[in-house]
């Protein structure tokens, strides 16, 4: 894919908005009861006079619309892992923040039971920083420091741990039905009320698009960027806080889900290069519109029945995280 690096940016960025669209076209037009292109956009004008309004306004605008954002929080959560770690092989369901969110949120409704959604979000970004430091410490104490493998196993031991606690939770406060609707890895049920956390998303995006000229020194060599004048310790924090937010909002959306933060960047990567100016953008774009087509891939493929977005993802993604482990944690660059 590296003939596409001779395409202008912008025009990357049109292609990849115009892909979006279409497949968010199909989404809303495609489904257990079709609708029409002309049904679509009565309802987004508010015109109710269509049969199938109800079922666009009050169930697929809101679950497209969650989509795109959790696939453009992952992916960029995912690049950002990647460019700080200098670790091809990072991604937020691997390495413990999705699963430290989701036995946060768990015990957030165990403990207090009638919590506001807002305390929900914050008990989330407060589980995926504990699971970020825990998997980043127990990476660091071994004899020979960070190395891609040793920050995954001990993310599959972290993720364990978490997941353990929270359905153990769900087990012995009688909860695990409402766990499960948060935590099961989809988005049925996404109303317009729980889109309340969009804003968290969308303000990590714009974060981290400004610190990606940092983001892009820090990756290549951090002695380089200490050289360049920057505080590399401040802009870890920064990227790092940034990919809590993003982690953790994912999770109070659609519950746990790896590999979307893995794969969309090193596809982008074969696309774009190694600037994360042009990598976030496009991770965003990409990662939203990947979000999309497995969401619709879920409900038609058996339709009317439901088949799980995270069994569709990992379908996917156990197969690249292989090849990745092959390549030796190599890039596709």
């Amino acid at each position: 894919m590296t003939k596409f690096r001779y395409i202008p940016f912008w025009l990357q960025i049109v292609f990849a908005l115009v892909l979006l669209a279409v497949i968010v076209t199909i989404s809303l037009c495609c489904g257990a009861a079709n609708t029409s292109v002309q049904d679509v956009y009565q309802a987004i004008i508010g015109q109710s006079g269509g049969k199938h309004y109800s079922i666009l306004r009050e169930i697929r605008f809101p679950r497209i619309i969650a989509a795109i954002f959790v696939g453009s929080a992952l992916a960029v959560a995912g690049a950002i892992m990647q460019g700080v770690t200098r670790n091809p092989l990072a991604d937020p369901g691997l390495l413990g923040l999705t699963a430290g969110a989701n036995a946060a949120l768990a015990l957030a409704m165990a403990f207090i039971p009638k919590t506001s959604f807002y305390l929900l979000i914050f008990a989330c970004f407060i589980g995926a920083g504990v699971g970020m430091l825990l998997v980043y410490s127990i990476g660091a104490s071994t004899k020979n420091g960070f190395s891609p493998l040793k920050l995954v196993l001990a993310g599959a031991a972290v993720s364990a741990l978490l997941q353990a606690i929270a359905d153990g939770t769900g087990i012995l406060f009688k909860i695990s039905k409402d766990v499960s609707m948060w935590t099961s890895g989809g988005l049925v049920g996404t109303t317009w009320q729980t889109l309340m956390i969009v804003p968290f998303i969308v303000v990590g995006l714009i974060t981290a698009f400004i610190f990606s000229r940092q983001l892009t020194i820090l990756s290549l060599n951090e002695e380089v960027a200490v050289g360049l004048g920057q505080n590399t310790t401040i802009i870890k924090g920064i990227m790092m806080l940034v990919v809590v937010i993003l982690a953790g909002s994912a999770v109070a959306l659609v519950g746990n889900l790896a590999f979307v933060g893995l794969m969309v960047p090193h596809i982008v990567r074969a696309i774009v290069g190694t600037d994360y100016r042009f990598v976030l953008p496009m991770s965003a774009l990409i990662g939203g519109g990947f979000m999309v087509a497995a969401d619709f891939a879920g409900r038609m493929i058996n339709a009317p029945y439901e088949t799980p977005v995270i069994a569709i993802i990992s379908i996917l993604g156990l197969p690249f995280f292989l090849l990745l482990v092959r390549k030796g944690g190599r890039q596709f660059v």
